[in-house]
Order: C-alpha cells, then structure tokens, then sequence
C-alpha cells in the first residue's frame, strides 16, 4: 500500500455510516485528494483535529485502488479563525470550496492550491476589503481555468483610450466604447492587477475601493458566466 504525506486544505465534508467522513482535499503535492477518515465523528478521534474548514492540515493518507484513499493521520498547521467572525467573509468562503471542489479535477495544481491558501489569508485578514478577496480570487480562477476575458483590447481588437467609456459584452468576452459607459481605463487597469495577484499585494492602490464597489457585480457576473454559477 502506497502512503503519502501532503499539506491540505478540506474542500468538502461528507458524512458516512456512523462515525466517518468522506474527506476531499486540496493539496499542493497530490492535487485534489478523496479519503474516508474512519470513526472521526467520534469524540475522542485523533482525525479531527485536522479537518476543519478554512485550516491549512498536514495529512497522510494510504492511496486506494480507485478514488477512495484512507487518511491515517492530521495535523493543523493553520487555522485561519477570523473568516467565521463575519457573516459575509464565511459565505464566500463556503463558495471558494464550494467552486474549486466543482470544477477541478482530480489533477488540479500546485497553482489553485496557492491560489486558495492567499485567498483564505486575505478573507483572514479584517482590514482587508472582503471586495477585494472575492474579486481576486475570482479572477485568478478564470486565468487558471483559460477563461479570462480581455482586459487590454477592446471587443474589435482596438486599443482602449484613457479618456474612453466602455461597458463589457459577455458575448465577445471584451470590452466596447460605449458612451456614459460606467467602466473607464483605470477599471480595466485594477481587472488586470486582480487576475495576476495575490489580494494582499494591492490593498495600496489608488482608489481601490471606489473601483471595487463598481467592478463587484461585473466580476461575479463574469464568474457566473464562463466559470461556475454559486
């Protein structure tokens, strides 16, 4: 029986029998991993301390010979406590698992790992604007996943003016000249810095959240649209 040790982080839960669990992991060495954690349910299980939601766990588990291994041992790294402080931080967490549980495979790369552990970091952190995690986390993915659309021409492939007002075709997945449009160049500048960074490496920049409040619905929109609806 082959055996394995990686750092995860719990995807999703789900329970089985009396007193197991189905334990999806994402890791950073062994990408998206399955496997019954037996009798974790149970009070005094030496398991459970290393499953909790938005916690970075170093686990070993025994490969199945299908999709199924067996978790022998956990052990919290970190537990990133101040997301579950805040309503609205806890629900776009549950939606950050929710999504990569959905749409990665089970060979899903060190890159989603990374992506996930900054992104709870930036939930963790209270004065970072939650916009702002949520829009960073969101445009990464659809870097990742080969779905972001064009922040740097505009729907015909022309150049987008500083002085220029666009609004975005979800068909042409690209911004037009639009007059009253609501987007100018300085939108489209923050949509690039988000889907290349982690949302810690911009809390610095110039009228972020002024930028973020009107980029919000378009960039779960646009998640919605070519990624996963959540």
């Amino acid at each position: 029986m082959k055996q394995l040790t990686a750092q995860g982080v719990v995807l999703a839960r789900t329970e089985y029998g009396e007193a197991d669990r189905i334990i999806t992991f994402l890791t950073a060495q062994e990408g998206k991993v399955r496997v019954m954690a037996k009798g974790v349910r149970k009070p005094k299980s030496k398991l459970a301390g290393g499953i909790e939601l938005f916690s970075i766990s170093d686990i070993t588990f025994i490969v199945g010979k299908k999709d199924l291994g067996t978790l022998v041992s956990t052990r919290l790294e970190t537990h990133f406590g101040n997301i579950v402080k805040d309503i609205d931080r806890t629900m776009f967490g549950y939606d950050m698992l929710k999504i990569l549980n959905k749409v990665l495979e089970d060979e899903g790369g060190e890159e989603y790992y990374d992506l996930l552990v900054d992104s709870l970091q930036a939930l963790n952190t209270p004065g970072l604007p939650r916009e702002l995690a949520e829009a960073s986390f969101l445009l990464q993915l659809m870097r990742l996943l080969g779905h972001l659309p064009n922040f740097t021409n505009d729907a015909r492939g022309g150049e987008l003016h500083k002085d220029g007002q666009y609004q975005f075709s979800f068909d042409d997945m690209a911004f037009f000249a639009a007059d009253n449009g609501p987007f100018h160049l300085n939108h489209l500048k923050l949509l690039r810095l988000l889907a290349h960074n982690p949302a810690a490496t911009l809390q610095k920049v110039s009228g972020l959240t002024g930028y973020l409040h009107e980029l919000a619905p378009l960039v779960k929109q646009m998640s919605k649209q070519y990624v996963v609806t959540f």
